[in-house]
C-alpha cells in the first residue's frame, strides 16, 4: 500500500498525533576540546541533521545571535553552545565540510544567522524545504512535514525558551535534539519514496480540510 502524502497538512490534526522524541544520546558541548572530539565523530558519519536555536527577542528590530547549534547522527546529538564557545575552529570545520551531507530546514536562514557569529564558507548542506517542494508538498514547517510523512507530532513548546540560560534543562535538550534528528529521518524517507515511487500525493483544495481527506484515505 502506497504512503499518502498531502500537499497541505491540517495543523489542527497535529495535536491528536502521538509525540515523537529523539531516543539517542544527547551531549552538550561547552569548550573547544569537546567540540573537536564531537566534530571528529560527526564527520565520520554518512549523514547529519542540523538545526539552530536563538534566544527570542521581544524588542522590535533586535535579533540575538545563534545560541545553539545542534547536530545529530542517528544515535547521538551534539548541542554546541555557541554563546559559550565563541569562535570555535572545530565548529567552523564542521560548517565548511563538503564531504558529509547535512540536512536542515530553511537552512539558508540559519546560515545567515550563523555568519553573524563568524565568517565561514558553507559546505555541503541540503535544505528539506527545497526537496519536498520537488514532489509537490507545500506545507514546509518541520512539525507539519513530520506529521505528513510519519503521522507523529514534534512538540514546539520549548521553541521560545531562553537558549542562553546558564544550564539547558532536559526539555530544551530533548527539543533541540529531536529537531535535528528529525531532519535525517525526513530526508531518508523522502529519498526512499523518490527511489521506490511508493507514495501518492494528494492535493488538497484550498476550501477542503486536510483532515477529511486523511480520514477517507485511512
Amino acid at each position: 500500500m502506497k504512503k499518502t502524502i498531502l500537499n497541505k497538512y491540517d495543523k489542527k490534526k497535529i495535536s491528536e498525533l502521538p509525540r515523537v522524541l529523539f531516543e539517542g544520546r544527547i551531549v552538550v558541548i561547552l569548550n573547544e576540546s569537546e567540540a573537536q572530539r564531537a566534530v571528529d565523530y560527526l564527520l565520520s558519519q554518512p549523514v547529519l541533521g542540523v538545526d539552530t536555536e536563538t534566544r527570542p527577542s521581544f524588542k522590535k528590530g533586535h535579533m540575538n545571535k545563534v545560541a545553539l547549534l545542534q547536530v545529530a547522527s542517528h544515535e547521538i546529538c551534539f548541542l554546541f553552545r555557541l554563546n559559550l564557545l565563541g569562535k570555535s575552529p572545530s565548529v567552523k570545520r564542521l560548517l565548511e565540510d563538503t564531504t558529509v551531507p547535512k540536512i536542515g530546514l530553511s537552512w539558508h536562514d540559519d546560515l545567515t544567522m550563523l555568519h553573524k557569529s563568524g565568517d565561514f564558507k558553507a559546505g555541503l548542506f541540503i535544505d528539506l524545504q527545497t526537496r519536498v517542494r520537488e514532489i509537490g508538498v507545500e506545507d514546509l514547517s518541520l512539525q507539519k512535514l513530520y506529521a505528513n510523512f510519519f503521522g507523529q507530532k514534534i512538540s514546539k513548546r520549548e521553541r521560545l525558551t531562553n537558549w542562553e540560560a546558564d544550564i539547558l534543562n532536559e526539555r530544551q535538550k530533548q527539543y533541540a535534539a529531536t529537531d535535528a534528528w528529525a531532519c535525517i529521518m525526513l530526508y531518508e524517507e523522502l529519498m526512499r519514496l523518490e527511489k521506490t515511487g511508493d507514495y501518492e500525493l494528494i492535493k488538497i483544495a484550498d476550501d477542503v480540510q486536510a483532515d477529511s481527506v486523511t480520514e477517507r484515505e485511512g
